[in-house]
């Protein structure tokens, strides 16, 4: 088996399919043509914790607006960057008039309000990971970005790290036969953030330099408390994706690119008692692919795909072969195990020691930010544009509605339905605090 393209017929057809559902919307693209060693005019919204890595990250550009609704955040940030203008509102921001792109770096329930919005000026887009909340707001993103024709990119920074390339290229050209099961594994959440927690009581003081009600944004009202800022918001549903949506997106990533995941999948999870509030202490997620055409219309085995997080514990005979937060690939010819960050290991040893791998054939990056601004100066590619990020996030995302649903979902994506459940269906959009909607 050898399928040595690096795009896929499945990534085609899904934005096919979100920009005919968008036929309507009145969008108006205001991005201008920039030559390549031109600097852009970016904003960044979100300036602490992971925004502060990428605003690092692009700080070779005209850094001309600033956002963030912790004030001493945004102080720091400016006292760097003293020509930007500094918000805490990013709708606000939305609407400086000299922006070409922006960067999204809030918690997840902000991720689809403040990207949408930024699609619709015409702006580049660069957002955190997970891309969206919900499953509806990933399909709108990549249904908007493709009729934009704007450059995105999701915050995957491992998405091309040379050991996912070389993983890649290993799978599609047949080294360990067809692939039949994938099993993943991280250790969050833990000792990273809480979860299977109660909803706090009481009131809290809120920090001085908290802007709360901007914090919750779309979420529904409710009144300060330290068990969701700064960190801590991660681990509660209203706000964050738990630990498959923090990590699977990262650990799945070559799963999903590799294998060429998409169509009809059945998702099912279980863990402890469903918490309506907090995300689970562990969980345990099976995600079952049919037959796919891929590649060259090659016709795609049947595979299952395993998710373990927390305290959630593997099968003895895969955890001796499975490393902590990566991923172990079983072919019918052979394995391949690899770490985040690591390189592909082919097991058993003995059978690969005289094996010899494809040339490399996937084009090598020059860095995840530096292929971005490369692509709203150019119209190069980026490896994890919405195109790609939005069908992916919709299918990780999944793990988290099989769970809180209590049984096996099966999900068509043809339709964006659950279609043996439809109590579930209502888990895969919510409702937003008005003044923070995201509409079709």
């Amino acid at each position: 088996m050898s399928r040595k393209l690096p795009r896929r017929r499945f990534l085609q057809s899904s934005v096919a399919l979100t920009a005919a559902m968008g036929a309507g919307l009145p969008l108006v693209s205001t991005s201008r043509v920039l030559g390549a060693n031109e600097r852009l005019n970016i904003g960044v919204i979100g300036v602490g914790g992971r925004g502060a890595g990428d605003l690092a990250a692009v700080a070779g550009e005209n850094i001309v607006a600033l956002c963030d609704v912790d004030e001493g955040r945004l102080g720091g940030a400016a006292s760097r960057f003293k020509t930007a203008k500094a918000y805490t509102d990013y709708r606000e921001l939305l609407e400086q008039k000299d922006l070409d792109a922006v960067v999204v770096a809030t918690p997840d329930h902000h991720h689809a309000p403040a990207t949408i919005r930024a699609l619709r000026r015409g702006l580049h887009v660069y957002c955190e990971k997970p891309l969206t909340h919900t499953v509806h707001e990933a399909r709108l993103i990549a249904q908007t970005a493709a009729k934009m024709k704007v450059a995105t990119q999701m915050g995957t920074q491992n998405h091309e790290h040379p050991g996912y390339l070389r993983l890649v290229e290993l799978i599609q050209t047949g080294a360990i036969g067809n692939v039949k099961e994938v099993h993943v594994i991280t250790d969050r959440p833990g000792r990273w953030w809480p979860q299977g927690v109660e909803k706090p009581t009481g009131k809290a003081e809120i920090p001085q330099d908290l802007k709360w009600d901007l914090w919750l944004g779309p979420a529904a009202e409710r009144d300060y408390s330290p068990a969701y800022v700064p960190f801590k918001w991660r681990g509660w549903w209203d706000f964050g994706c738990g630990a498959i949506g923090d990590m699977a997106i990262h650990l799945m990533d070559p799963s999903f690119w590799a294998l060429e995941l998409g169509g009809p999948v059945k998702v099912t999870s279980k863990g402890p008692a469903s918490n309506p509030h907090s995300g689970p202490t562990w969980m345990e997620t099976q995600f079952e692919f049919g037959e796919r055409i891929g590649q060259n219309d090659m016709k795609l085995p049947a595979v299952k795909a395993f998710w373990y997080e927390g305290e959630a514990k593997p099968p003895a005979e895969i955890a001796k072969e499975l490393l902590m937060n990566g991923s172990l690939f079983i072919g019918d010819k052979g394995k391949i195990a690899i770490a985040h960050d690591g390189v592909p290991k082919l097991l058993p040893e003995e059978q690969f020691k005289d094996f010899k791998g494809p040339e490399p054939f996937l084009p090598k990056s020059p860095g995840h930010h530096e292929q971005w601004l490369a692509a709203c100066k150019t119209g190069s590619r980026t490896g994890s544009n919405f195109g790609y990020a939005g069908p992916f996030t919709e299918i990780v995302l999944l793990g988290n509605v099989a769970y809180r649903v209590g049984k096996t979902i099966e999900y068509d994506p043809a339709t964006m339905k659950v279609t043996n459940a439809t109590e579930a269906n209502s888990l895969l959009s919510k409702d937003y605090r008005k003044g923070w909607e995201v509409s079709s």
